[in-house]
């Protein structure tokens, strides 16, 4: 396929991505805030269009705006989202006019664009806006979540279980990633943002890090030894949030009986103690990693485990190697089941130090907090990374079950307060290796 039938098809597949998450809904529940950290959901809606029409249309071929009023009201840097919903926003009807309307005119352009300069090199820019769009329809994902008590249901039966584990011996608890020099972050993968690059080598003491994440069965576990109320488990600012939030589980799960339940998109089942846990914060996440004697991973340790091929000495962009074309046989991506995979269900996409699920099911919280890389230049405009480095967001790796491919890589950066729950995040821990560590303790 050609470059621009290649990219129509990608721009084609987020927007009818969008579109379906949204027909259920009766107006009401498109213009109304349903959560004062999210943004109505037709604003959502209008700004992917407004991104595309600055980048694709403006940037791209020089097109004067449709409707310049439209800009400040779809800046998201101009509005906080609790203001949002007191703007004179575009109604359902209007915001998918004027977000077809733009689409048709870039598609109209496609044939007469250059690719031989920065913004449009390897289809650079076009990637920027798909990328753009499925990362708001995974925020429109959580914002649906949300809605789970209006019983919201995206899809008008249950969607099929995910795959199962194929039966043999049980993974090892944990796998050992030797010390030594990788390449961290990304020069040539040409969707790449700029806070992935440049890559760069970094030299890490060897370390254990869980081969899956941290399940649900033993979340439990932490939950009923007290976890929620033993402040010594918790950091300062963690032990605070715990007191102003009254959390005593991951966001969605109730009591029933002896055992917990959860919401899920309109449905209500028990919690399966296979699964990645999700809807956790970055506080809890801290807090279970202490309960269990060990941590949360560093940023690099987390992309060494996931991409490094220590026996060839190169960089893979999944666990599994170069192609996106083989993520949906190796790993639960893409919005296909609306859950996380139980642990150990896709083998073949295991990083070649045999972690599990690195990229898929759940975003994974790291220790890290986001920062520049040496020699990060900002490009193609400070509001998509500069702008929130050094404020207290923790990164997290490895997309969820709600990520779509083009955003899947081992080396894209994702970042959140560490007291945002609702977004589809889990996590896994690592310790430090001891000189002369063979084999896993835990194994």
């Amino acid at each position: 396929m050609d470059f621009q039938g290649l990219i129509a098809d990608q721009l084609d597949a987020a927007r009818r991505r969008s579109l379906d998450l949204l027909a259920p809904l009766p107006d009401r529940d498109l213009t109304r805030q349903i959560s004062p950290i999210m943004s109505p959901l037709v604003w959502d809606l209008a700004h992917v269009g407004n991104y595309e029409e600055l980048w694709l249309l403006r940037a791209v071929t020089g097109t004067p705006p449709i409707d310049a009023s439209l800009d400040p009201m779809y800046d998201a840097f101009r509005h906080p989202r609790k203001d949002r919903p007191a703007l004179p926003l575009l109604g359902p009807t209007d915001a998918r006019r004027y977000i077809g309307d733009v689409r048709g005119r870039v598609l109209d352009s496609l044939d007469l664009v250059s690719l031989d300069d920065r913004l449009t090199a390897g289809g650079f820019v076009y990637g920027m806006v798909i990328q753009h769009e499925h990362q708001h329809d995974e925020t429109m994902l959580a914002t649906l979540q949300l809605l789970d008590g209006a019983g919201y249901r995206p899809i008008a039966a249950p969607p099929p279980h995910p795959p199962q584990p194929p039966h043999g011996p049980g993974l090892p608890a944990e796998v050992l990633v030797p010390a030594g020099t990788f390449v961290m972050g990304a020069d040539d993968d040409p969707w790449a943002y700029d806070n992935e690059r440049p890559a760069h080598e970094i030299d890490l003491p060897a370390f254990w890090i869980d081969t899956t994440p941290v399940t649900n069965g033993a979340y439990i576990g932490f939950i009923d030894d007290g976890g929620y109320s033993r402040p010594e488990l918790w950091c300062d600012e963690g032990w605070q949030w715990r007191m102003e939030e009254p959390a005593e589980a991951p966001q969605y799960w109730r009591r029933d009986g002896d055992t917990w339940a959860r919401a899920r998109f309109g449905w209500r089942e028990e919690v399966p103690a296979d699964e990645p846990v999700q809807h956790v914060c970055w506080y809890e996440a801290d807090a279970f990693a202490r309960w269990a004697g060990r941590r949360l991973p560093t940023e690099p340790e987390w992309e060494k485990a996931a991409s490094w091929d220590e026996a060839a000495g190169v960089k893979r962009r999944y666990p599994w190697g170069d192609s996106p074309d083989e993520a949906a046989e190796r790993c639960n991506i893409g919005q296909t089941y609306f859950r996380p995979a139980p642990v150990g269900a896709y083998p073949s996409g295991a990083s070649p130090y045999g972690c599990h699920q690195m990229v898929g099911d759940v975003w994974e919280w790291t220790s890290t907090e986001f920062q520049p890389y040496p020699g990060f230049a900002s490009y193609p405009y400070r509001e998509y990374s500069e702008v929130f480095y050094d404020s207290g967001y923790k990164v997290l790796r490895g997309g969820a079950w709600a990520t779509d491919k083009s955003v899947a890589r081992a080396t894209f950066r994702n970042w959140d307060f560490p007291i945002r729950r609702q977004i589809f995040a889990g996590f896994r821990t690592v310790r430090d290796a001891q000189e002369a560590d063979g084999a896993s303790p835990r194994s």
